[in-house]
């Protein structure tokens, strides 16, 4: 048998978020641990001290979306969480996860069918990269996609009912789906947390 790999706990606004959370542990071979949050952003930051006290003990990963609250990672970072546990990965996706899909670029043409020259090669530059993933989808050439993705007129929502499904199973597909080390060469906060989970994995480690 193998050495075991580190077990990292997290906490996550929302199911797409959650499913990015284990792409990312099984590209820095590491096993997800619980998940906790998954109920929107001001709930997981009304509880991110009490994560970063449990980060006391074993290994965590928090992910948070940017969006309009601060002009960079770092000064959110700085305001949210100005000291953080040695064993803490508090990461902040610029503007939103979505942001870190849309960087391999490849692999999600080819997902929702459409031309990758459509597709933004500076994802982080985007104000509102969800409304981009649902813009795409609306030029899709599989009809599944665009009735599951993009919503419908009279619905008064933002994507498609089948919206968060479709992007978890696009992220989940380790064959033909998202690669982490790949959109990472577009976006500067994927390439950190990447950075910060693979110092956390090699510090668990060691700590065998």
């Amino acid at each position: 048998m193998g050495t075991p790999l580190p077990v990292i706990n997290g906490a996550v606004e929302g199911i797409v978020d959650e499913a990015v959370f284990r792409r990312l542990l099984k590209a820095v071979r590491a096993e997800p641990g619980t998940v906790y949050g998954k109920n929107g952003k001001q709930q997981l930051l009304e509880r991110l001290g009490g994560y970063n006290n449990a980060a006391r003990f074993s290994p965590w990963l928090v992910l948070v979306d940017l969006d309009q609250d601060a002009h960079c990672p770092p000064l959110f970072v700085a305001a949210r969480l100005p000291v953080r546990s040695e064993r803490m990965c508090f990461r902040v996706a610029v503007r939103e996860v979505e942001a870190w899909l849309l960087g391999d670029r490849e692999r999600l043409a080819r997902f929702l069918d459409v031309d990758p020259g459509w597709i933004p090669s500076d994802p982080e530059g985007s104000p509102n990269p969800k409304t981009q993933v649902v813009n795409l989808a609306r030029r899709s050439r599989r009809r599944e996609i665009v009735a599951d993705m993009v919503p419908r007129r009279e619905s008064g929502r933002s994507e498609g009912s089948a919206y968060a499904s479709r992007l978890i199973e696009f992220i989940s597909d380790s064959r033909h789906g998202w690669r982490p080390t790949v959109a990472a060469r577009s976006s500067n906060s994927l390439r950190r947390c990447l950075r910060c989970l693979r110092r956390l994995v090699r510090a668990e480690t060691l700590r065998r």
